[in-house]
């Protein structure tokens, strides 16, 4: 009677008040969850327990980040569409790219996209490359890439970003890694419509880009020739030939009500959390960059956002930026040789996206709540049935 009592009161308490628990994410199914009737939460299936990490929100809620998507190995491009629009690059079909070696997967799973570096071109002709978009669009979210080479060198324009649907800017653009030539820092940059502006006061360790001396923040993108407002990174590690002689590294962007904010480690700083599996933004410090909500709403000005990865050749930017960049000759000139392409390979280790559910006080955009007296109680009997203590 007594045993009976104690599991209905505590036992089925709990599976009520924390039912993903049930999926092992603290890793006592062994014990106690062999035990019990099974009771499903539709959709809030763990895929990987180690894939799971917590977070503080400004209510002093505790937050729990769990995996949603995870693009890696074989099937990389499986949940990718190929771009092939009208573009200053040539960019290729899904088939074109596989039988070009553009696109493809290695036997130990690196995904690689690169820009054709074996074709001798005229003078005016485009040269080809790869431009992909995710299937699974997403409404904020923790995004991470781990690569060991991005995309540089004279006249080439990388980009790993996020694109909203419809009309370009008013579902946002948010661009995590971004820039020309063979540049050393990373740009983080926001195209909106108008209304959204940077707050100078936001903690982030990025330098605010000016126009004509001045910082600019900015973000509706249908003013100052398109530029958004941009934060640069302060570290030489974080684009080009230093970040990829480091061995590449890691880009974070989280995206939620509290705002959007960019991280970027090369590989020898990745934190221990992201290599496990198990992030936790506010173990990283300042980000490099931040939009605060306090002058951008979150929900109005970025929505529906697909992944983008591609490599430009010219184009706005690295064409226009090309006779002061250093670089020889002219940027049409530099498109011939395709010698000079030779680093204008994309090589990613996985990209994985992070969804939110609050364990406990306010709960916003859909995130679910659950109590933290009931998660210390199923953790108790978790250790209780798991010794032997008790028998249900």
């Amino acid at each position: 009677m007594l045993r009976s009592l104690f599991y209905l009161l505590f036992v089925q308490g709990a599976v009520v008040a924390f039912p993903d628990i049930l999926h092992d994410t603290l890793g006592f199914k062994s014990g106690l969850f062999s035990r019990l009737p099974e009771v499903r939460n539709p959709g809030s299936e763990l895929s990987n327990k180690r894939d799971v990490s917590y977070d503080a929100t400004t209510n002093i809620s505790t937050v729990l980040w769990v995996i949603e998507d995870t693009y890696e190995g074989q099937t990389f491009f499986d949940t990718f569409h190929f771009y092939t629009g009208p573009d200053p690059t040539n960019f290729v079909d899904e088939q074109t790219a596989y039988n070009s070696s553009l696109a493809y997967v290695t036997p130990d799973n690196k995904i690689i996209m690169q820009g054709d570096n074996t074709t001798w071109l005229p003078q005016g002709v485009n040269r080809s490359s790869v431009r992909i978009s995710s299937q699974a669009v997403y409404n904020t979210g923790l995004f991470i890439l781990d690569l060991d080479m991005a995309p540089w060198g004279c006249a080439v324009w990388p980009a790993f970003w996020t694109l909203g649907s419809g009309v370009w800017p008013y579902n946002g653009e948010i661009d995590i890694l971004e820039g020309v030539h063979d540049n050393s820092h990373n740009q983080v940059t926001w195209h909106t419509a108008p209304g959204c502006t940077l707050t100078p006061t936001t903690n982030f360790t990025g330098t605010i880009d000016q126009i004509n001396g001045v910082d600019n923040l900015e973000c509706n993108s249908l003013i100052n020739d398109n530029a958004g407002c941009s934060v640069t990174e302060w570290s030489n590690a974080s684009y080009g030939p230093y970040f990829d002689a480091q061995g590449g590294g890691a880009f974070a962007m989280k995206w939620d009500e509290e705002g959007i904010a960019v991280w970027s480690f090369y590989r020898a700083a990745i934190p221990q959390d992201i290599v496990q599996g198990e992030p936790n933004p506010t173990n990283w410090g300042s980000p490099v960059a931040s939009l605060a909500p306090q002058t951008c709403n979150m929900t109005e000005y970025f929505a529906n956002h697909s992944i983008i990865f591609d490599i430009t050749f010219c184009g706005d930017w690295a064409g226009n930026s090309y006779a002061t960049s250093g670089c020889p000759g002219t940027c049409p000139e530099r498109l011939m040789d395709p010698a000079n392409f030779v680093n204008a390979s994309w090589i990613i280790n996985s990209l994985k996206v992070y969804k939110k559910a609050t364990l406990s006080g306010g709960a916003s955009n859909g995130v679910a709540e659950y109590p933290i007296s009931a998660v210390m109680g199923w953790i108790v009997i978790g250790l209780i049935l798991n010794f032997g203590l008790l028998t249900l």
